[in-house]
């Protein structure tokens, strides 16, 4: 295993990338979320790749345009699809005997992929995809109405809330407010969510979407797009980080590759 960096041209910018090196024929495409650089948040998606490579799966990241080490203009996830078709191109011509890809991809990098309709790859995991339409509607958003309902189920099981709402430890007033959000009904879909559906209903191959279960964002996919079947990782944060979770997310991912190799073995 080893890991190197290369370059490759998106639309006459130039992308920086890097890989890092394994021998089996199925190969993990990392598509970073936000604006974050392909080490990813708290530099988990280069201890990811590692991670990934020493199972023998070779592992792609990249910077996309304007952002990292890659020159060019910042133009969102929106505008992403051209630096992902060719990042994925570009993993293939650095490493030809990969046959199949999937690709991973975590907030808006889910949803950039569910836009264009998985883009070349042979599957996808999806985690936390936006829905939102807008930064400023997903930073004054209060969690959905099923979260609160979960939160509260929790919080209901456990003695020690219960002795805190019986000694008077509780306000009624924010109890009555949270109890009144819990029971709004569902929101609607986002036309970008109804994009996305779109977009991933079109794709042909195998789909694994995954949410944290204590961030809002993907709390907000799996409350308005409830037809979309998900695995759920308790008391995870938007980037999988916490040890338990990061485990969680590595074995799903292993478990996605190990299925694409077993069907090139089977022929």
């Amino acid at each position: 295993m080893s890991r190197r960096h290369l370059i490759f041209a998106c639309d006459g910018e130039t992308l920086c990338a890097s890989i890092d090196q394994a021998e089996k024929p199925v190969g993990m495409l990392i598509v970073s979320g936000g604006n974050e650089t392909r080490a990813g948040a708290f530099n988990g998606q280069a201890r990811l790749a590692a991670i990934l490579a020493a199972r023998g799966y070779p592992v792609f990241r990249f910077d996309r345009r304007g952002v990292g080490d890659s020159t060019g203009a910042n133009r969102s996830f929106l505008d992403s699809g051209n630096d992902i078709s060719m990042a994925l191109t570009a993993f293939r011509d650095a490493e030809p005997g990969v046959e199949r890809i999937v690709a991973f991809g975590n907030c808006d990098a889910a949803s950039a992929l569910m836009l264009g309709r998985g883009l070349g790859c042979d599957a996808l995991v999806l985690a936390n995809p936006w829905t939102f339409e807008d930064n400023e509607n997903a930073n004054e958003a209060a969690p959905p109405a099923s979260a609160i309902r979960a939160r509260y189920r929790q919080k209901l099981t456990n003695p020690r809330e219960v002795l805190r709402l019986l000694s008077g430890g509780v306000s009624i007033t924010k109890l009555a407010a949270g109890l009144a959000r819990a029971l709004r009904p569902a929101s609607p879909p986002t036309s970008l969510a109804n994009e996305m559906l779109a977009g991933l209903k079109t794709f042909e191959g195998p789909v694994r979407v995954l949410i944290a279960a204590n961030d809002r964002t993907g709390q907000a996919f799996a409350a308005t797009c409830p037809q979309v079947a998900a695995e759920t990782c308790p008391g995870a944060g938007h980037a999988f980080a916490e040890p338990d979770a990061n485990m969680w997310l590595v074995s799903h991912l292993v478990d996605c590759l190990d299925e694409q190799a077993r069907q090139l073995d089977m022929g």
